[in-house]
């Protein structure tokens, strides 16, 4: 178990604290939504019964969008552009690599690299293909508990009739809610390009080495 946990540290970390920050986010918005309850004279709901509201999973589905896109269309746009002296970057002179063709498939290469055609053509984009699903996947996630949530609140503040999920993905609400998400990944993930060209972190892959220089481009 010490020597899996020292292999997988990484990725344990990461979703462990996903995890402990997503209890959390709902701790906080299951005591704020009863909050906006009560101040209509509703009576609180239970927190099971907040997990499946259009105010937990607005929230939550609109956030995991916006970091689905930014790191779908960061894999995808760094295979074609590229960033003098960031280690974010790959080289400049590099058009391709010759370990991405299946001419240069090793006897551990994955099996689609050996049985190639259609197959291998999904895997060689199937990680820009993966990030980008799980942002469509959140998207839809985000319109529907945003239509629940926006239903709600119509209700409760002037008795509306309930509105359908392509009623609401017209309206500035939803794309507000996207757009303040969206311009913030990508603004980190540029900020994270130009900084990795002057500045350092020892021993992280994310930067280059401490002694090389500023014009080197590429980890």
């Amino acid at each position: 178990m010490k020597r899996w946990l020292r292999a997988n540290a990484l990725s344990v970390t990461m979703f462990g604290a996903f995890l402990v920050f997503l209890i959390l986010q709902s701790v906080f918005g299951w005591q704020t939504h009863n909050d906006e309850l009560t101040q209509y004279g509703r009576a609180p709901e239970g927190y099971l019964s907040y997990l499946g509201t259009g105010h937990f999973a607005e929230a939550v589905f609109e956030n995991w969008e916006s970091e689905f896109l930014q790191m779908g269309g960061y894999v995808l746009l760094t295979a074609y552009l590229v960033q003098h002296g960031s280690s974010e970057s790959k080289p400049e002179q590099e058009t391709d690599r010759p370990d991405d063709h299946a001419d240069h498939a090793k006897p551990d290469s994955p099996w689609p690299v050996h049985v190639r055609g259609v197959a291998l053509t999904v895997y060689r984009n199937s990680l820009s293909l993966a990030l980008l699903l799980l942002f469509a996947g959140s998207f839809v996630g985000h319109l529907l508990g945003g239509t629940a949530e926006y239903n709600e609140q119509q209700a409760m503040q002037s008795g509306a009739a309930p509105i359908s999920a392509w009623q609401f993905v017209q309206t500035s609400d939803f794309w507000f809610q996207s757009m303040q998400n969206w311009q913030s990944e990508f603004l980190a993930v540029g900020v994270l390009v130009v900084l990795s060209i002057f500045l350092r972190q020892h021993g992280s892959p994310e930067s280059k080495p401490v002694t090389a220089p500023n014009a080197m481009t590429g980890g």
